[in-house]
């Protein structure tokens, strides 16, 4: 099926004379890869080479050297998971997984970094096609002659905008980087009590006392209840609304169920335990209530507050949660073990000029965080002018 279409309301001048774009269903643009139904799988990457795909835009599921498995970079890639369904663009070589994915080999008259953009600027993952693909076949397809080079000069625009990003990306890694490698330095090693790393003023200021996370001065892990009618809208924290990788509460507010929460203030240490490894761990600037798979450390007397936080969102603390963590597919820290952990202390004033230091890093990679976010908000701005808007 091919109908006349629509045109976008940003064109670029050759163009603008060019008439309306030609519309199809998706199913006529594409054909898909089937995976292969075995895949002799590795469980670490270094005895493997292709990383596995399965349901999860982020989730490798193990790693293979079976080439029959492998899917080029270029491909666009639609990845079913349990809730959504995610479009992407396959920028290195990854081989797919047995369920939950879909390989698109576009036809001759759609380019696939074009068909992949079409697909993210009118957002399949908010559009109810869940698992079905063959739903998602009968999207339509708006797009311009191949031929013309319409296509080419709007993906060639977008590209260089996911270069910028990119590597205004590389640069947030890399002040993460320098802040987990100073980290390493201003604090004591496991097993020692004097860092390699310290200010002139602390030089000579003697080893530091090594306490555990639940001793007393230290932090005081949190059972006070509060009622659902005494949460206040964007005050209730679950395992949901928690980000990843330390990247602080999402805006969109979770709405308490029944039953009493545990009582948080502000200052609190909230860190859901249900997959360590996704690094939710949150300071929390507000008070409120938190869901019962969150675990709410409140610093001690002996320990600046800001200065735990800094220890608890680190890779140290998240290995040493995952070494005790009970379960295979949804592991599960154990508290009693998470109090155990060695929490090395010197004098306040040596803390505060410590946390001073890694606060001040935060805020640039808080910085570089809003730039990256600005120049996406910038591209979905540009994309939703240079793409008809959806057509179903």
């Amino acid at each position: 099926m091919s109908v006349d279409g629509p045109t976008p309301r940003l064109r670029f001048p050759e163009f603008r004379d060019a008439g309306p774009w030609e519309v199809k269903r998706l199913g006529d643009l594409v054909t898909t890869i089937t995976p292969p139904k075995k895949l002799q799988t590795t469980e670490y990457q270094p005895s493997g080479q292709f990383p596995i795909i399965d349901q999860s835009p982020n989730d490798i599921c193990g790693w293979t050297d079976d080439e029959s498995a492998l899917v080029e970079a270029d491909f666009p890639v639609v990845i079913f998971g349990d809730h959504s369904c995610v479009v992407k663009l396959a920028e290195s070589s990854f081989a797919q997984g047995a369920d939950g994915i879909k390989i698109l080999l576009p036809a001759d008259d759609i380019d696939g970094r074009f068909l992949f953009l079409s697909l993210e600027a009118n957002s399949v993952e908010q559009q109810g096609y869940n698992r079905h693909f063959s739903d998602l076949k009968e999207k339509l397809i708006p797009f311009p002659l191949k031929a013309s080079g319409e296509q080419q000069k709007i993906a060639d625009c977008l590209a260089s905008l996911y270069d910028l990003i990119r590597a205004e990306g590389e640069r947030l890694g890399a002040l993460k980087g320098h802040k987990r490698g100073l980290m390493q330095r201003l604090f004591p090693r496991p097993g020692e009590t004097t860092p390699r790393l310290r200010f002139p003023d602390f030089r000579d200021a003697g080893p530091w006392e090594v306490k555990r996370l639940g001793d007393d001065g230290v932090a005081n892990f949190v059972r006070d209840r509060i009622a659902p009618e005494d949460i206040p809208s964007g005050h209730y924290v679950s395992t949901v609304n928690l980000l990843s990788d330390f990247n602080g509460l999402a805006q969109k507010p979770e709405t308490p169920p029944s039953g009493s929460a545990i009582a948080f203030r502000a200052g609190d240490i909230l860190m859901s335990n249900i997959r360590p490894y996704l690094r939710k761990i949150w300071v929390a600037d507000r008070s409120g209530g938190a869901s019962n798979d969150v675990i709410v450390a409140r610093p001690g007397k002996r320990i600046v507050q800001t200065l735990l936080g800094h220890l608890l969102m680190s890779d140290r603390f998240i290995s040493y949660i995952m070494d005790g963590a009970k379960g295979v597919k949804m592991p599960r820290g154990d508290l009693e073990q998470i109090q155990g952990f060695e929490v090395p202390v010197c004098t306040n004033h040596e803390q505060q000029k410590i946390a001073d230091c890694l606060t001040a890093l935060d805020d640039l990679i808080r910085a570089q965080g809003e730039r990256i976010e600005a120049l996406r908000a910038h591209k979905r701005g540009l994309m939703q002018q240079l793409f008809p808007q959806d057509m179903g």
